[in-house]
């Protein structure tokens, strides 16, 4: 690939654009019959949407039809959307572990199937389409975090979705944000929440529509003071989306969010430490602070009454920045007898510039009598990473990136150039079955250049590149309107970043033998529902061949983390949505509706092959538990709703996990090592849509106050055990006008 290809496709497109708009103008009647209309309606929020919907067959430019998808309208959440709750959010989706370790509301990070949790760095992540993955080649995870008041909905499709958005093993994650009211030229809404441990949150909208031109922005601020000492968190957000319709078949439309937080790091905690005290700190000048910008301009072209163009330019600006002492939880950061003063911090920066381009396209047609729908299309990326590590900060306390040395122990440019060629085809064997095969053909390399001062450049990489086909297929057969059968498998692959072959800290080794990871998602089964019964049912497999994993390590006095091929795993499973309506009431005065919901999952996951390192000997732990992947996810409630009042009652449950391949159950004097214990939370939360223009909100996290952690990382925040929140009580008063 080479940048006169990159820029070329764009222009052709752009010609193309303007070639057919001087056409359509000249002969709109005949437009006019063909298009379909894309002038946005007003959409009022949907407050009585309480269970979990499904994406259509064919949606925006995607196929959907044969996997799994699930979609949440915010409108019928009740939970702490201020401070992004995970197990509240995604209650009613079976399989999400929820990773609680990043401060007050600051990020979501979650996984499924027995994946990494860490910044949801296996899905797709996007927003209104825009991938927002900082570097899916250099270090993938998303540090973009949204105001979740701004969300009108989510939209998940699990992992055999990666031919059409990407080739992670999780899938893709759409955060879709709120339209404003277009039968206005003015609107404004503010949402309000303060609650436990000093949490402020300020979210203000204003959105409309002049003409033909449709507008929306927000501006958000929160601040909490966090569950743990020195844990405070500042976060702050932005976005503005402008959308011109030129005419009822071609709408472009330009956005540009930000999202900022500075959050202290209270540091780890070993076991001994976590039973003592959960909520002490062992770090008192650890921050951490990304500052990310996504924009984007998006032309959505209905060529005709069965084309459909949709050609996306969007980039990953920004910043992730860190200032910390690092060491293991029982290494304290003191003053030093002899200077009178701390040790120097480390500073980290990370300077995201990454680029995609995508052009899709989705066609109607038939053939031998057959229906078909035909998705497909290109993506470009081209992304630049420059990350400098192990700078030398001040001996101070403050949120402070001033080096002392100006030179970084690590300065690194990673540069990406990647083409993905993806294809999906619809085909209806009758109007009840169809079968769905694609393709994904990815094709690019990363190049390394810089220092790091403590190797031989002999031993640094300096070019990962990345050539993988990729196949699957998936079907579907509806019973009926509602219910459907449904089933597929794509293969996926995780390729090596080079934040795998790079150890990020002073605490990490990085085995030489890395390998991309690579596999399949496979999937089956039934979904739907009746009046008074909403369900999802399926089974499902994920192998993944050369997983990547951590292992605690030490030679002689020196313990560290080292990162390598732990082996070829299997998840297999069970995901389970089940929600009932024992009664309901459907009258303009006093709807009223009670429901029961379960949301459970059962992962099977372990090693098919592979070895660990125990006292300087090879061990093989194949037959053992997949570490941070718990057997049991289990959320259930009662839900009520009863005229503009809704409460839901929730238990969530999730079982016991191991922090590493041997699954050792003794924890070590660290907190690296060991059992993850199992824990239930109870939860009450209600939502009171006061008159069509005020919402008042209110909740208890935690009623029993549990004290629990939900894994063991050995990379950032810091290795050891991190104490999730206890018992917190919120409120939120929101206005429309």
């Amino acid at each position: 690939m080479n940048i006169k290809s990159t820029l070329i496709t764009p222009l052709v497109f752009l010609g193309a654009l303007g070639v057919a708009y001087a056409q359509e103008n000249q002969d709109k009647k005949q437009d006019a019959e063909k298009v379909l209309d894309l002038n946005e309606v007003t959409i009022e929020e949907r407050k009585n949407v309480i269970h979990t919907e499904r994406l259509p067959d064919v949606h925006n430019t995607y196929i959907h039809a044969g996997k799994k998808s699930e979609v949440i309208q915010m409108g019928g959440v009740n939970g702490n959307i201020a401070e992004k709750t995970g197990r509240q959010i995604f209650a009613k989706i079976p399989g999400v572990f929820v990773y609680d370790m990043d401060g007050s509301g600051n990020q979501i990070n979650i996984s499924t199937r027995g994946l990494d949790p860490h910044r949801s760095w296996e899905y797709n992540i996007r927003q209104n389409g825009v991938i927002t993955n900082s570097d899916m080649y250099g270090y993938p995870a998303s540090h973009y975090s949204p105001a979740m008041e701004s969300i009108e909905r989510i939209e998940l499709v699990r992992g055999t979705s990666s031919l059409q958005y990407g080739a992670q093993f999780g899938g893709m994650i759409n955060y879709v944000t709120k339209g404003p009211d277009t039968t206005k030229a003015f609107s404004f809404e503010s949402i309000n929440s303060v609650g436990s441990f000093g949490l402020f949150s300020s979210y203000n909208a204003v959105g409309g529509k002049i003409g033909k031109l449709v507008y929306s922005a927000y501006y958000q601020r929160r601040h909490s003071d966090g569950y743990r000492k020195n844990a405070k968190s500042d976060a702050q957000s932005q976005f503005a989306s402008l959308a011109y319709e030129f005419n009822k078949s071609l709408r472009i439309k330009a956005e540009l969010g930000r999202s900022s937080y500075v959050y202290q790091i209270p540091g780890p905690l070993t076991d001994a430490m976590f039973a003592a005290d959960p909520r002490q700190s062992t770090r008192s000048r650890n921050y951490f602070n990304p500052d990310i910008y996504i924009p984007s301009v998006v032309v959505d072209w209905q060529v005709s009454r069965d084309t459909q163009l949709k050609f996306t330019n969007s980039g990953v600006y920004g910043a992730r920045n860190s200032v910390m002492f690092d060491a293991f939880a029982n290494v304290p950061d003191t003053i030093s007898s002899l200077t009178k003063s701390y040790k120097s911090r480390q500073v980290d920066i990370d300077n995201f510039k990454s680029f995609t381009s995508e052009l899709r396209i989705l066609h109607h047609y038939d053939i031998a009598g057959f229906k078909n729908v035909l998705s497909g299309g290109v993506q470009i990326m081209q992304n630049r990473l420059r990350r400098r590590q192990l700078g030398k900060g001040t001996t101070g306390s403050d949120f402070d990136l001033t080096l002392t040395d100006p030179a970084f122990g690590r300065d690194l440019y990673m540069k990406t150039k990647n083409v993905a060629l993806f294809l999906e085809n619809l085909i209806y064997l009758t109007p009840k079955w169809t079968i769905s095969p694609g393709l994904r053909y990815e094709n690019g390399a990363t190049d390394m250049t810089g220092k790091i001062s403590y190797y031989d450049p002999g031993d640094l990489p300096n070019k990962i590149k990345h050539n993988f086909p990729l196949f699957g297929i998936s079907s579907q057969y509806r019973l009926d309107a509602q219910n459907r059968i449904y089933g597929g498998i794509s293969q996926a692959y995780r390729p090596v970043v080079f934040k795998d072959i790079i150890p990020g800290s002073v605490l990490e080794k990085v085995d030489k033998n890395l390998k991309d990871a690579y596999g399949y998602n496979v999937e089956a089964g039934i979904s739907g529902g009746t009046k008074n019964l909403h369900y999802d049912i399926g089974v499902f497999q994920v192998l993944i061949n050369n997983r990547m994993g951590t292992v605690s390590m030490r030679e002689g006095a020196n313990a560290y983390i080292l990162r390598t091929v732990t082996g070829d795993t299997r998840t297999r499973g069970v995901e389970a949505y089940i929600e009932y309506i024992p009664f309901r009431i459907n009258t303009s005065t006093t709807p009223t509706e009670l429901s029961i919901f379960t949301s459970t999952s059962y992962f099977d996951a372990s090693y098919i092959k592979g070895n660990a390192v125990v006292n300087g000997e090879n061990t093989s732990v194949a037959g053992n538990k997949v570490e941070g992947v718990p057997t049991w996810i289990s959320r259930n409630g009662v839900q009520l709703l009863y005229k503009k009042l809704s409460l839901t009652c929730q238990y969530s449950y999730v079982s016991a996990n191991f922090a590493n391949p041997l699954n050792t159950v003794e924890p070590s004097a660290n907190g690296t090592i060991g059992k993850v214990p199992g824990y239930g939370l109870l939860d009450l939360n209600a939502t009171w849509h006061i008159s069509g223009n005020y919402t008042l909100r209110a909740g208890i996290n935690n009623i029993t106050d549990k004290q629990y952690f939900t894994k063991r990382p050995t990379m950032y925040p810091g290795a050891g055990v991190w104490t999730s929140d206890g018992r917190s009580f919120g409120l939120s008063f929101g206005i429309k006008i």
